[in-house]
């Protein structure tokens, strides 16, 4: 295939994921709104996590082992995944408890996500790395 119709692929396709995943982010935000009533980013968290392990046992399962076409995978990993996790609103927030004064959340909220976030990519990883039907064993 071309260049320009594969680069044009690509383009479309992480588009297409950006709108799936951009959806699923905000479907977790709303469904969990109402988990604390003190206001914590519950679905930033839960998007972050769940991002990190889905993307690293996709990274590891499915484009470590060229399992699907490579506009697809792309499609997959930068524009779905990418637009359902969310960086900026996770630094936004912690920024916003800081001003509010309220350290030990902001404090609490970076531990959870940056570690959780590490343990569960490596943990999505691994999974992606286990022979399918091995899973169970």
């Amino acid at each position: 295939m071309d260049k320009r119709k594969v680069f044009l692929l690509v383009y479309l396709g992480v588009g297409l994921g950006g709108v799936v995943g951009s959806l699923l982010r905000y479907f977790v935000s709303v469904s969990t709104s109402n988990f604390l009533t003190n206001g914590f980013p519950v679905g930033t968290v839960i998007v972050n996590l769940a991002g990190s392990l889905f993307l690293g046992w996709f990274t590891s399962r499915i484009i470590g082992k060229n399992i699907l076409n490579p506009v697809l995978s792309t499609s997959i990993a930068t524009g779905l995944t990418g637009s359902f996790t969310t960086f900026s609103t996770f630094s936004m927030e912690t920024i916003v408890y800081i001003e509010d004064g309220r350290i030990g959340i902001a404090i609490f909220y970076v531990l959870v996500s940056a570690v959780g976030g590490l343990l569960l990519a490596a943990v999505g990883y691994r999974l992606g790395a286990v022979p399918f039907g091995e899973a169970g064993k």
